[in-house]
């Protein structure tokens, strides 16, 4: 059975997961921001804690491993947030991830449509809160609920 205080941590995590998505997909289809490959790697960690963590309160059951799986999705998240501030700073070269397909095009027609594709680079920041990428602050979010998801699954038969 699920602890009052980790029942509410969770619910917290599940609730600033959907908000995290809703603004993500509010700054790309509403103010128009073409996200980056990274940009949208980068929202998986919180469509997985939305399913997980939703997961917990359906079954009642196996609380432990599916925190434990968010938390390691959380750390996923924090590594390739890192990497991507890493990318926006001159840290860290563009990876494949961030291939901006560059292929050779041959005719008009397949320039033409290369063109249409507007493949953001993982290296321009076009959208900024306070004068810190998005990539900045889903480092830190990233770490700061990794850290929270883990504390609950180390300290998970202290909290039963």
């Amino acid at each position: 059975m699920l602890s009052i205080k980790n029942k509410f941590t969770l619910n917290v995590v599940l609730i600033f997961s959907v908000f995290a998505l809703i603004t993500a997909y509010f700054i790309q289809y509403i103010l128009n921001h073409k996200p980056c490959n990274l940009c949208l790697i980068e929202r998986i960690p919180y469509l997985a804690a939305i399913i997980f963590i939703s997961l917990i309160f359906i079954l009642n059951k196996f609380e432990k491993i599916i925190s434990l799986i968010v938390g390691l999705f959380f750390i996923f998240g924090a590594i390739v947030s890192f990497y991507h501030f890493g990318i926006e700073q001159g840290f860290f070269n563009e990876s494949l991830v961030c291939n901006l397909g560059s292929s050779k095009a041959t005719t008009a027609q397949e320039l033409l449509k290369q063109l249409e594709k507007e493949t953001v680079s993982c290296k321009d920041v076009t959208f900024r809160v306070l004068g810190l990428s998005l990539a900045t602050f889903n480092t830190i979010i990233s770490i700061i609920i990794s850290v929270i998801i883990l504390k609950i699954v180390i300290n998970y038969e202290k909290n039963k």
